[in-house]
């Protein structure tokens, strides 16, 4: 078998990767053939003859060092700048001369052959093109976290802007185009692929600076024509502002030229910009309030630490909600599973566990109290208020709060009094409630100006453990008295109230709105 001397200095491939030195720092891959240089690849041989010592290489003919079965030779690691090789016994500074023999009776040198160094024809090998070393993580999280900042500080605002990701894919395509050093046309654009590149002086400054430059042609940039004033060009900017990209990628290579080193940058974009109609450039995004056009996808609107500008991104938390007391979410349901101790649809109701004078319910953590007694945990005796009924229909007696409160906590103050928030049962408890209020609304019985203290909290809630409304007893409604189009809330509005709005028919309602309610005493 053959065998490469390949250079390994700085920035050149190891050995046995399949390349081999053909000019001043250039590779060529021994599997490409001379059909071209492919843009995005390794730069293509430079004709040179090399540093003093080193004769001229042909091009692109790789350099090979054939040695017929043998297995000893190490691989060779340079500190050599790239075009010149080491002396090497057998290969030395003419390129030409013998291999050594391994040691007697090391058990190498059966099958050993004389060889020198020759050129000779690519063979096609199974190596892959050698990807060019991917950005830190420090500045791969610099370039996105810029990108996103200057997106979110276009003027006029964009109302579709989107948070770019990092795309690993996209990483690699620019830069394998950046260890182009941008020889050869750049990349077309795609439908799904659109490109940035810029060349500039070693030490001129770092990604930093080349997005600084590009988004500075916004300043030449015309929003209401779509073009950029005089012959300049604002490409770039528009591209990097390109609302609808999603994704993206970029990369830099150190370069070798003429004048100095040089540093090539380049980003890719998924999908693309810049596209025309008929000659007219499209917007590079919509104006408007900052997320007022993201798509449900994307509803989520992401804010910089100074709350400024808005991307729109996929929702963290698309259920909108929250479980508290250590509560899980479950994101595929927007359900709470609540730790022990706890219920409820945001685990907000803290169990008692203990019910004196009552039944426990389970489900609702809460004690469902025996008539006469109230309180949490149903210790306290009370004395069955007829006197203080607003109104009384068949045996039992409902009195209608002046004081406003969230859902749960309305169900505490009724049990407080030794009763529970009102169950309608039939169309007469309905009917009679309904006319009663109605009539209230004349009046001025109101302590608290909410907002809402036109409506009434009842005792029915939906259960999503059970996907249907039941009484604060655990049993299912088997009458409703819904207003039109409602219950249309569900995952949300949990809780049902008497709406002034329609008739005081129900609606479901988010928990947490502070509404007057009803309880209801019984015999």
């Amino acid at each position: 078998m053959g065998w490469s001397l390949l250079w390994n200095g700085a920035g050149g491939p190891a050995a046995g990767d399949g390349f081999c030195p053909v000019g001043s720092g250039s590779w060529q891959d021994r599997g490409g053939g001379t059909e071209g240089h492919i843009p995005g690849s390794l730069s293509p041989p430079v004709r040179d003859g090399g540093p003093a010592g080193c004769p001229p290489l042909p091009v692109p003919l790789p350099l090979l060092c054939s040695q017929p079965k043998s297995s000893f030779f190490s691989p060779l690691k340079s500190p050599w700048r790239p075009g010149c090789l080491p002396g090497i016994p057998g290969c030395g500074r003419t390129l030409q001369g013998e291999f050594p023999r391994p040691p007697e009776g090391s058990g190498l040198s059966q099958g050993y052959g004389e060889g020198t160094c020759t050129s000779q024809p690519p063979r096609s090998l199974p190596h892959p093109l050698l990807s060019p070393p991917a950005l830190s993580t420090k500045e791969t999280f610099l370039v996105l976290s810029l990108h996103n900042k200057l997106r979110s500080k276009v003027q006029p605002s964009a109302a579709n802007m989107q948070k770019l990701e990092w795309s690993e894919e996209l990483g690699r395509r620019a830069g394998a185009r950046a260890a182009s050093c941008l020889q050869g046309p750049a990349p077309p654009p795609a439908p799904q692929l659109g490109w940035s590149e810029l060349l500039l002086p070693a030490g001129a400054g770092g990604f930093g600076a080349v997005l600084e430059l590009w988004f500075a042609e916004g300043q030449r940039y015309d929003y209401r024509t779509g073009r950029c004033a005089g012959n300049a060009t604002c490409r770039h900017y528009t591209q990097l502002v390109w609302a609808t990209a999603g994704q993206l990628g970029c990369g830099r290579h150190r370069c070798p030229g003429p004048h100095g080193p040089s540093e090539a940058f380049v980003c890719a974009y998924s999908p693309g910009g810049n596209w025309e109609v008929a000659g007219m450039p499209i917007l590079p995004y919509k104006q408007g309030p900052w997320c007022s056009l993201c798509t449900a996808g994307l509803s989520g609107c992401f804010k910089s630490w100074d709350h400024s500008g808005g991307l729109c991104e996929v929702p963290r938390n698309p259920c909108r909600m929250s479980c508290r007391n250590s509560g899980r979410l479950d994101m595929s349901s927007c359900q709470c599973t609540c730790p022990p101790g706890y219920t409820g649809r945001y685990c907000q109701v803290r169990c008692s566990g203990q019910c004196l004078h009552g039944r426990f319910r389970k489900e609702e953590c809460s004690c469902l109290c025996d008539v006469g007694y109230g309180g949490a945990e149903c210790g306290t005796k009370i004395h069955f208020p007829f006197h203080a009924c607003d109104v009384r229909i068949d045996s039992d007696c409902f009195m209608v709060s002046p004081e406003a409160d969230t859902y749960y906590g309305a169900k505490i103050k009724c049990q407080e009094k030794g009763a529970m928030l009102a169950q309608i049962r039939n169309q007469k408890v309905q009917d009679i409630l309904a006319f009663y209020l109605s009539r209230l609304e004349m009046g001025n019985r109101v302590t608290d100006t909410d907002f809402e203290t036109g409506n009434f909290w009842i005792g029915l809630t939906y259960k999503t453990s059970k996907a249907s409304f039941r009484w604060d007893v655990g049993e299912p409604s088997s009458f409703t008295s819904f207003a039109f189009g409602q219950p249309d809330n569900q995952g949300f509005g949990n809780c049902v109230e008497m709406q002034a709005s329609a008739a005081f028919n129900w609606n479901d309602q988010r928990c947490k709105t502070r509404n007057r309610y009803i309880c209801q005493f019984g015999e």
